[in-house]
């Protein structure tokens, strides 16, 4: 027979049976097996397999392989008492699961706090089948890494192990005293116990019964305190045993009631929804803007599938043809759909291309289950474990996951959803919103969006902002009590939806919106006007771009230039990297649509929350600080160097400008400077290149006087810069109220770049989002950013704030934000700024 694979269950560091600090699991009492201390918060199926236990009590599960081995995890050690708190269970007994699946979700930060330690064993508990031949372990392990191999045990021995035991018999019924009742620990004694006896010992519960050997067979018992039991043995020594079982169980282990430690308090309940603070409730901006209207809420049942199929041919056929035709319609939607949308578009062909997910579903229908609720189990067990990597960013693309689960089963279902209509100025509230949903939103009619999850880097975040309207995330459960028809005023620049707004606020609203639209017809109507301020200081007005579509609309709105082009775009949602050709096919697209406008473009940024499933990144427990940005290029320096030599490839040379993202020292920049000067040597280039660096990390920006010294240009990605700066996780919505690019630490963090630049005649940009932020433009600008990148759209308006500008009260505005202890006392600086300038 073959080996037998089992893989990490976790991510986290392999070790011995021996480092657990518990006899029963090192001294082998359960099994053999391998321990896990983990630093991931999702325990994931080692094989393929079903699963034959769940302890009451969450911290435990048993897979039985395929080939039959029976594979015990236990998350921590003393986690039984925590009674459940801590754990989430994704999957049920008696379900088929797929090696990598989700299987009991954790909160590691309370495990961490409430348990005597966290490491997790995984022991094969039925040895006398299946021996173990080799172990990956003293290193670290990712999810689905290969850790033990198993070769089936000799005829003879599962022979000897399966011989009827004779003899006499021998009973006793007794009620259990341990307070948590016979979970792992006690198994395992119990076991070991009995195996000193030639006796076949059995624990009968009710109707049920297992054999003591197995700790499987015991766990899945579930046998609670105060549960009467009865010890039946059978053989030459059957009194005996059952004694010596008996006055086990009875003497309590160390968990006899009144024993053992009490166990920890499960968390209270969530509290009841919140009510909103003044008729104010607040979220997570994610898209700018302001809207007043009315509530709609939106609310899709559930699709409704069989579970048990027509048979195997006509439910392949029936996935087939139902893949096809989604595919089809998606791919009909990206032809003529705006460049973000797009992008969202062919990420979800790829999804619907999966092989796991394509193979889970074909299992699922050989086991006779019906397409429909094939596609479902296999689509949500991927969605899982998304969303317990821990990377809010990936767990916001579960979402997608599951947009795709409704849009097949609505295929192989027959459901005909009516589109969803709302009246004129609606502001749509829901829980949560698909892509395919907010696609097909009507905007002459929706007027903004409110959501009660959600990110605010999720695909409805981006989709919302390309389409114009104003969008709120992660407002919490009291988004619940808005009523339909509720008047609403909709603030997505402060984080606000105020409730009820009296006239006077309303009117107020309503004034700001009509300037606004009035302001935004005239800043168009001046787009291509050149951008400098009142008092003639040249600010260059660029925009970001990801793709050539967005560099026609960039110059459409006056851009200048781009910025920042996104690399990346190139490089996702396919099965390998794209070759030098490909690469400069693109860039030369890009900047012929520029017309000749400067072309900055950003090395490849890839790693953290855009991964790419031809590089071996492997799992990390903080993608944001691991391996990303220019790090990848230097893991990868093939692909680093065939970049660069795609940029220099743009005719004419000087358009394009390079920049490197994610730098913290001036050994880096020197790494890139002598690759680039090896691809220019590689093309017969002669010309200079410009080289600058994009100022990320705290560490870019502290040092940016070093930096610029042998830098062409400073550019500042505020989005990074703060999220590192605050410690706070952009994508995590339960942190991202607290973000805000116009803390003070931020600025004083932009104002050390600019004069680090200045110091060596270098200029500083802005390309994060804080350049399309119109109450931080002033304050950049007296900072001593001399270019801002803004969104495509938002160029014109970019551009016309700056005409109202002098550089003098600029520097003035600057030095007092810098005085103040808060983004919200620096926000409400902007604000009375912007006013005076209306005035």
């Amino acid at each position: 027979m073959p080996d037998i694979i089992l893989t990490s269950p976790l991510c986290g560091w392999a070790a011995p049976l021996d480092e657990v600090p518990d006899a029963v699991f090192a001294e082998r009492m359960l099994g053999d097996g391998i321990a896990v201390d983990p630093t991931g918060n999702c325990l994931h199926a080692p094989c393929d397999g079903t699963v034959v236990n769940i302890h009451a009590g969450r911290h435990a599960v048993t897979v039985r392989s395929v080939e039959g081995v029976e594979v015990l995890m236990h998350v921590g050690l003393d986690t039984v008492g925590l009674n459940g708190a801590g754990f989430h269970v994704h999957v049920t007994e008696g379900q088929t699961v797929a090696r990598g699946d989700a299987l009991i979700g954790l909160d590691l930060d309370q495990l961490v706090q409430s348990a005597r330690a966290v490491m997790t064993p995984m022991i094969v508990t039925n040895p006398e089948r299946f021996r173990i031949v080799r172990r990956d372990q003293d290193r670290e392990v990712g999810i689905g890494q290969a850790v033990l191999w198993l070769t089936a045990a000799t005829a003879e021995a599962e022979a000897d192990a399966a011989l009827p035991v004779t003899g006499d018999t021998a009973r006793q019924t007794l009620v259990v005293p341990l307070v948590h009742g016979i979970h792992a620990r006690p198994a395992a004694r119990i076991g070991a116990c009995a195996r000193a006896f030639e006796a076949d010992v059995l624990l009968v519960k009710g109707d049920r019964s297992a054999n003591v050997r197995s700790a499987v067979g015991l766990l899945g018992l579930a046998i609670r305190l105060d549960d009467s039991i009865e010890i039946v043995a059978t053989g030459p020594d059957a009194a005996a045993a059952v004694s010596a079982v008996a006055d086990l169980i009875s003497g309590g282990m160390g968990e006899r009631a009144g024993e053992a430690p009490p166990p920890t308090p499960v968390a209270p309940p969530a509290p009841p929804p919140a009510p909103a603070v003044d008729g104010v409730l607040r979220g997570v901006t994610a898209a700018p803007g302001l809207a007043l209207g009315r509530a709609g809420t939106l609310r899709i049942p559930e699709i409704v599938v069989p579970v048990d199929g027509q048979g195997v041919a006509t439910e392949t056929r029936r996935f087939d043809d139902a893949l096809a035709t989604v595919d089809a319609a998606i791919a009909d939607r990206a032809a003529t759909a705006l460049s973000a949308q797009r992008a969202i578009l062919s990420a979800h062909r790829a999804f619907l291309a999966d092989p796991d997910l394509l193979s889970a579903t074909r299992a699922a229908i050989a086991e006779g289950r019906d397409a429909g609720f094939a596609w479902r189990r296999a689509i949500r067990a991927q969605a899982d474990i998304l969303r317990g990597t821990g990377d809010a960013r990936l767990a916001e693309r579960a979402d997608d996951l599951v947009d795709l689960e409704r849009q097949l089963l609505r295929v192989l279902t027959g459901t005909v959803e009516q589109p969803v209509t709302f009246p004129p100025g609606t502001i749509l509230i829901a829980d949560d919103l698909l892509p395919s949903q907010v696609i097909g939103l009507d905007i002459a009619m929706v007027a903004g969006i409110c959501v009660e999850r959600g990110g605010p880097t999720s695909h409805v975040a981006i989709l919302a902002a390309t389409m114009g309207l104003p969008a709120l995330v992660a407002v919490g459960p009291a988004l619940r009590t808005v009523a339909d028809g509720t008047r609403l005023l909709l603030d997505a620049d402060a984080g606000t939806l105020t409730l009820d707004p009296d006239p006077a606020t309303t009117d107020i609203a309503a004034a700001r919106i009509e300037t606004a639209q009035r302001n935004r017809a005239a800043a168009r109507a001046a787009a291509s006007e050149t951008c400098r301020t009142a008092d003639g200081v040249r600010i260059e007005a660029f925009a970001n771009l990801g793709s050539a579509d967005d560099a026609v609309i960039a110059v459409r709105n006056g851009a200048e230039g781009c910025g920042l082009l996104r690399t990346e775009f190139l490089f996702l949602e396919r099965d390998s990297a794209p070759d030098e050709t490909e690469q400069a096919e693109i860039y030369q697209a890009v900047a012929d649509r520029l017309e000749g406008r400067p072309l900055i473009v950003r090395l490849l940024d890839i790693g953290g929350d855009k991964p790419a499933p031809y590089l071996p990144i492997p799992a990390e427990e903080n993608p944001a600080l691991g391996l990303r940005g220019i790090r990848v290029g230097f893991a990868h320096p093939d692909l680093l160097d065939a970049q660069l030599r795609a940029i220099l490839r743009v005719a004419p040379i000087g358009q394009c400008r390079i920049m490197v993202p994610m730098i913290a020292s001036l050994a880096e920049l020197r790494q890139v400077r002598t690759a680039l000067d090896r691809a220019r040597a590689a093309l017969g280039i002669t010309d200079a290149v410009p080289l600058g660096v994009m100022i990320e990390t705290p560490a870019a920006a502290i040092t940016a006087d070093i930096i610029a010294a042998e830098a062409d240009f400073l550019s500042v990605g505020t989005n990074d810069l703060t999220q590192y700066a605050l410690a706070m996780d952009r994508g995590n919505p339960a942190v991202a109220a607290g973000i805000d690019g116009l803390h003070p630490a931020v600025l004083r963090l932009i104002a050390q770049t600019t004069a680090g630049g200045a110091a060596h005649g270098r200029w500083t940009g802005v390309c994060g989002g804080l350049a399309s932020d119109l109450a931080a433009v002033p304050i950049l600008i007296g900072l001593g950013v001399t270019e801002l990148s803004a969104a495509p759209g938002l160029v014109p308006d970019v551009k016309a704030l700056v005409r109202t500008l002098d550089l003098a009260r600029c520097r003035d505005h600057a030095a007092q934000a810098l005085r103040l202890s808060s983004a919200a006392d620096i926000r409400a600086l902007a604000a009375a700024f912007r006013r005076d300038l209306q005035a």
